[in-house]
């Protein structure tokens, strides 16, 4: 088995993963850092979410061996200790969630979305997140959420 080395949450972690190991299973499963959902086995949910050098990807399409040297960030590494991220706060402030399962790849979306563009109408976020379902709510209130945090992330 090869031995993977990447950064997860500003911690350097190696291990012996499988070669078909993906990197959503490496996270939940190896690392126990279960926040990062396994929705579909498809890639149409967006539940798998992460940042893999400051980028989004769904996690359930790449191997953990892809991984190897990456910086990768899952949910639970974007709060700065006690204080949440902007973006978990605007969530949390407008109801951007219901079930909370597809909460944290929704927001791992909406993160670099807003890092990435600026002055985003409504229809931007829309179309931003169409990768990322929900299946509990009419999207208005997680519109509503990216809205927000991105007044307070400067966007």
């Amino acid at each position: 088995m090869p031995t993977v080395s990447m950064k997860v949450n500003g911690q350097s972690v190696s291990h012996d993963v499988a070669d078909n190991t993906l990197l959503v299973t490496f996270l939940r499963e190896t690392l126990g850092l279960t926040g990062t959902h396994i929705g579909c086995d498809t890639s149409q949910c967006g539940a798998c979410v992460i940042h893999v050098n400051g980028a989004s990807v769904k996690s359930c399409t790449m191997l953990a061996a892809q991984a190897n040297g990456a910086d990768v960030t899952t949910i639970e590494g974007i709060a700065n200790g006690d204080e949440l991220h902007p973006m978990q706060q605007a969530f949390h402030e407008n109801h951007g969630l219901q079930c909370g399962f597809c909460t944290p790849g929704m927001i791992m979306s909406a993160i670099e979305l807003v890092e990435t563009n600026k002055n985003l109408s409504e229809q931007d976020i829309r179309e931003g997140l169409e990768g990322n379902i929900c299946r509990c709510t009419g999207y208005h209130n997680i519109v509503k959420s990216v809205q927000d945090a991105a007044q307070k992330m400067g966007g």
